[in-house]
C-alpha cells in the first residue's frame, strides 16, 4: 500500500490576488482549473517544479466572509535554496508576519491570511 500527498486545499475570497501572491512569493504557476460552466465556483491548482504537491485554491462566487482555513497554527512549509534572497523578496512584498531567528525560520501570510513557514534547505 502507498499514499502520496497530492494537494492542500485552501478557500479564498480573492482568487486573482492569491494566485499572484503564490506566483511571486514561491514561484508557483496555475496548472489547471476546474469548475462548472455557470462559474459559481472554481478549483485552481498551482504547482512549482520543486514542490511535491499542489495547492488547490477553492473560490465560491458570492462569498464575502473570510474562511476559517484552520487558524494560524495550520500552515504549509517550504525549504528554500537561497534563504536570504527569499527573505529579501518577502520583506519587499510586506508579507512576513513572524520571524524566529533562533530557530532560523520565518512565516509569511498569503492574501487570505494562510501562514507559510520558510526554512533554509
Amino acid at each position: 500500500m502507498t499514499a502520496k500527498f497530492i494537494h492542500r486545499c485552501t478557500h479564498v475570497l480573492d482568487k486573482d490576488a492569491t494566485i499572484a501572491f503564490y506566483e511571486r512569493a514561491l514561484g508557483f504557476h496555475v496548472v489547471r482549473e476546474i469548475g462548472p460552466e455557470d462559474g459559481s465556483w472554481s478549483n485552481t491548482f498551482m504547482a512549482n517544479d520543486d514542490a511535491p504537491f499542489e495547492l488547490e485554491l477553492t473560490w465560491n462566487r458570492g462569498r464575502t466572509e473570510p474562511y476559517d482555513n484552520g487558524g494560524k497554527d495550520t500552515h504549509i512549509a517550504f525549504a528554500v535554496d537561497d534563504y536570504d534572497a527569499y527573505h529579501a523578496l518577502h520583506e519587499d512584498m510586506g508579507c512576513i508576519i513572524r520571524e524566529n531567528p533562533a530557530m532560523g525560520l520565518y512565516f509569511i501570510a498569503d492574501p487570505e491570511g494562510q501562514w507559510i513557514e520558510i526554512l533554509p534547505s
